[in-house]
């Protein structure tokens, strides 16, 4: 699922406080707006196999 709302890319430099749109650009200084949630997940998880082989075992 992809979040609507954006942040200001160079809000630490251009503003005061973040700066939230729904538009893929800033309204404030026309800067580009990224995602504002973090990842669910990090890819380079060491221990990702594991939970998901604990996980595996669990439901069946």
């Amino acid at each position: 699922m992809k979040s609507d709302i954006r942040v200001c890319r160079a809000w630490e430099r251009e503003h005061d406080r973040p700066v939230y749109t729904l538009a893929t650009t800033c309204p404030a200084c026309g800067a580009d707006a990224i995602n504002s949630a973090p990842a669910p997940f990090d890819p380079a998880d060491p221990y990702g196999e594991y939970r998901r082989a604990l996980r595996a075992r669990h439901q069946g």
